[in-house]
């Protein structure tokens, strides 16, 4: 079994926690610059992060044989702050840089007029750069939240084809694959997500356009929750193939548009199944 983490910050995590992952089967990660815990005062504050992010922690998953890729932004919390707007002017010279397979995570937090402005502004950056966008949608108020980020996204004029809209739910699955957009589903011990659940959600609409990650942090957090999630795919009836599709295929397919996903070998089409060709049971 292949996995790829599409949603998983590293930064926050332990060299046990890649050996883990490693062995599990996780050979490749998406790292979305996101908010520390601890609120940045400057934009020095984010230039070093985004150098620590296309440089120290590619070497560091490189040791557990996992290719990292990044994406960079602004992320909503913090443009509410005024000392971070200055993270908006130098974040082009960080999106030509290899390794930087998106723009995120942009979206909303507490949808105020500060993060409409960071939002629109960082899916023009993402249009400009020819590259996928990362949207980070509320953990409050999610439906209305979801609602205002699709209307955002089509304003902009990016093809919905290239956004992933993440932290979905029962709530808002349906919304966002009539948008055309990309859904995605993160997999939490206690919120957001759980595997049973998410499992449904597959049963119910397909294993298109769907990526699921751990968005393992610093917080009450599973970085082993993408290979959980495969497991019980499998024991619901799903194919060893439809799981190689939404665990790797999936998120190759949605950060390959940004023609900077570096896989080496590891792009090679998967090794046939066996049992490949049962279907999953349910409904």
């Amino acid at each position: 079994m292949r996995i790829f983490d599409p949603h998983i910050h590293m930064t926050s995590r332990t060299t046990d926690d890649y050996q883990a992952m490693a062995d599990a089967g996780v050979l490749a990660v998406v790292e979305p610059a996101f908010w520390l815990g601890q609120p940045r005062t400057n934009v020095g504050s984010f230039v070093d992060y985004f150098d620590s992010l296309l440089g120290w922690e590619p070497y560091r998953a490189s040791q557990f044989g996992i290719r990292h890729h990044a994406t960079v932004a602004l992320n909503p919390k913090e443009a509410n702050d005024p000392r971070c707007a200055g993270v908006l002017d130098v974040l082009p010279r960080y999106l030509v840089k290899d390794g930087v397979v998106a723009v995120g995570e942009i979206g909303y937090d507490s949808m105020t007029p500060a993060e409409d402005d960071a939002f629109a502004a960082q899916l023009a950056l993402a249009r400009a750069h020819d590259l996928p966008a990362l949207v980070h949608t509320p953990h409050r108020d999610k439906g209305r939240g979801t609602d205002r980020t699709l209307a955002v996204v089509a304003e902009s004029g990016i093809e919905p084809g290239r956004v992933v809209v993440d932290h979905l739910n029962e709530v808002t699955v349906a919304q966002v694959k009539d948008s055309g957009c990309w859904m995605g589903f993160s997999i939490y011990p206690e919120t957001k997500m759980s595997a049973p659940r998410m499992v449904e959600i597959l049963k119910a609409y397909g294993p298109e356009r769907i990526l699921v990650n751990s968005a393992a942090d610093w917080g009450r957090s599973d970085p082993l929750l993408t290979r959980t999630t495969a497991e019980a795919m499998l024991a619901a009836g799903f194919s060893p193939d439809e799981v190689d599709q939404v665990l790797w295929r999936n998120p190759v397919e949605f950060y390959g548009q940004s023609g900077r996903l570096d896989l080496g070998e590891l792009a090679a089409p998967a090794p046939t199944f066996a049992g490949s060709s049962i279907m999953r049971g349910g409904g």
